[in-house]
C-alpha cells in the first residue's frame, strides 16, 4: 500500500495543508504588527498602558516597547520566510510564537482577555508551522 500524497481538485500536488500554512504566514504577520503597534504605543504613549506591581515581569516600558518592535518586526520576516517555504522562516516563527505566548501570559494580570488573545493566535501558528510547515514548498 504505498503513501500518495493529497492533491488539491486542480492536481498542483500541493496537499489542502498549504491553506493552514498560509493562514499561519498572515496570521504572524498580523501578530507582528500588533506587536509593532504595541511597543510603539509603549515608547511614545506608556500612559496607555495600566499595569499593576503584580506582574510577573517588572519592565520599563521604553524596554518593553523596544522588545516588542524588534520581536513584530522578526515575526512579519519570519512570515515572509514560511510563504518561501523557507525551514529558517518556520523555525523562526515557531520560536517567536513560543515567546510572545510567554510575554503574553506574563501580562495576563494587567489584560487578561488581550492576552489571551494573542496567545490564542500563537498557538494557531504553532500548530501550523510544527504540524505541517514542511508541506509548502519554495517556488
Amino acid at each position: 500500500m504505498s503513501q500518495e500524497r493529497t492533491t488539491t481538485p486542480t492536481g498542483s500536488g500541493y496537499s489542502g495543508w498549504v491553506g493552514w500554512i498560509a493562514f499561519a504566514a498572515a496570521i504572524m504577520v498580523m501578530l507582528g504588527s500588533l506587536h509593532i503597534f504595541q511597543g510603539l504605543v509603549a515608547l511614545f504613549r506608556d500612559e496607555v498602558f495600566i499595569a499593576s506591581d503584580n506582574l510577573v515581569v517588572n519592565l520599563d516600558y521604553t524596554v518593553w516597547g523596544i522588545v516588542h518592535i524588534l520581536g513584530g518586526a522578526l515575526l512579519v520576516a519570519a512570515a515572509f520566510g514560511v510563504l518561501g517555504g523557507k525551514v529558517w522562516g518556520r523555525t523562526l516563527g515557531v520560536l517567536l510564537a513560543l515567546g510572545s505566548a510567554l510575554a503574553n501570559v506574563a501580562f495576563l494580570g494587567a489584560y487578561p482577555f488581550w492576552s489571551l488573545i494573542m496567545v490564542a493566535l500563537d498557538i494557531i501558528i504553532i500548530l501550523a508551522l510544527t504540524v505541517h510547515g514542511s508541506e509548502i514548498k519554495p517556488a
